[in-house]
């Protein structure tokens, strides 16, 4: 009695310790540097459930541990079961920084790969959905956050800027591989990040136009003014939004007005709480957009073929390409309806961006052969558009 009365205690206390929350300091080894890392396990952690993973990156002189303190990731995790990580900057001239350009330019940091390696690493030990990655930041972080969003967009799904922006070279060099949803908040009196943009840095007017454009969102905004709740801050909140773009991606601004270089709901601007925010947008994406994801256009077509099994492509079946993909899922073939006969490119990928199939369909090909893939979920790329396709058994 008194073993059995033992191992149950023990296990009781082993539970509690497994479903702890967990506070992680840790490094790897890249381009022969030790680099570093704080992470953040929520006690709602299940290795046996993927959970989505934010990259929360600091500013400029500031550290992993200043931005883990004042952002309030870690209370939004325990509620919203993921995992947060926050990596630490390299220096240059005696301060930290992120290799984005701009003033950055002396820099010799790899900070893209340090980041790919990074989300390598922990995907070895924790079991990360690999289609919920995210990126946020303050600042130079922000920055961080958009060159991740074109340098490496196969793993990112969402990013959210605060205060910062896309330096020329971030903007001349963009190539974001998918739809990318972008949240920016920003101050227009930012003294330290120019609303208005400076040699180094674009105006967030050229950053929010370049991602409406590629998203292909609508050209025109919704905009509402926020409750300005605490009078004595000196500021009021106007939301941007850009909607219905490809895969239902989006692009939201909020504009602070009279804002300066602060994390809203930390310091600055107390109308809106910034953290909350970026979560609820990015939470709502993966990488191949938002998972139910029909425009209006999509439905009425599913209306009139109903029978077909298609899918909704991301946005209307006319931006698409012309196409409609069914059955999906399947567990052999993939019929790709056209209204042309042009001949069309196609690849594809696990989520995590790994080339699995490629071809041409031409006019007398009526789809794919998915026999030889593994069951899973893949991406279909074609040209600059994706859908996510389900392979069964």
């Amino acid at each position: 009695m008194k073993n059995y009365l033992l191992m149950m205690l023990l296990l009781i206390m082993f539970s509690i310790i497994c479903n702890a929350q967990e506070t992680i300091t840790g490094t790897i080894i890249h381009d022969n540097e030790e680099r570093e890392y704080i992470m953040y396990i929520p006690a709602s952690y299940d290795p046996t459930i993927a959970s989505p993973l934010v990259l929360c990156f600091h500013g400029y002189t500031s550290s992993a541990n200043t931005i883990m303190s004042y952002s309030g990731f870690n209370q939004i995790a325990d509620t919203a079961n993921f995992i947060v990580v926050y990596p630490q900057g390299t220096l240059l001239n005696g301060n930290t920084h992120w290799n984005v350009g701009g003033w950055t330019l002396n820099s010799t940091a790899d900070d893209v790969g340090f980041t790919n390696a990074l989300l390598d690493s922990i995907s070895a030990e924790y079991t990360i959905d690999s289609s919920k990655v995210y990126s946020t930041g303050m600042s130079n972080g922000g920055f961080m956050s958009f060159l991740l969003a074109c340098q490496l967009s196969e793993r990112i799904a969402a990013v959210a800027s605060v205060t910062g922006s896309m330096t020329p070279e971030i903007f001349n060099d963009c190539d974001p591989q998918h739809p990318t949803p972008v949240l920016q908040i920003h101050g227009n009196a930012d003294g330290t990040v120019p609303y208005s943009g400076a040699s180094w840095t674009k105006s967030i007017k050229q950053v929010v136009e370049y991602w409406v454009d590629f998203n292909n969102t609508t050209a025109s905004a919704d905009t509402t003014d926020i409750d300005d709740i605490n009078t004595n801050d000196g500021s009021k909140v106007e939301k941007i939004m850009f909607t219905q773009g490809d895969s239902c991606s989006s692009v939201v601004h909020y504009k602070v007005k009279g804002g300066d270089h602060t994390w809203p709901g930390a310091w600055g601007n107390m109308d809106i709480k910034a953290s909350a925010i970026v979560w609820d947008f990015i939470s709502q994406f993966d990488i191949n957009g938002k998972s139910e994801c029909e425009t209006e256009e999509d439905a009425d077509d599913n209306e009139e073929d109903d029978d077909t099994g298609s899918i909704p492509t991301g946005t209307a079946d006319k931006v698409f390409y012309n196409l409609k993909i069914y059955p999906n899922p399947s567990n052999s073939f993939i019929t790709v309806e056209r209204k042309d006969n042009a001949s069309i490119s196609y690849q594809i990928t696990t989520v995590s961006g790994k080339q699995v199939l490629k071809g041409e369909l031409k006019a007398e090909d009526k789809g794919i052969d998915l026999s030889d893939l593994e069951a899973d979920v893949y991406v279909l790329r074609i040209g600059d558009r994706s859908v996510k396709i389900i392979k069964e058994d």
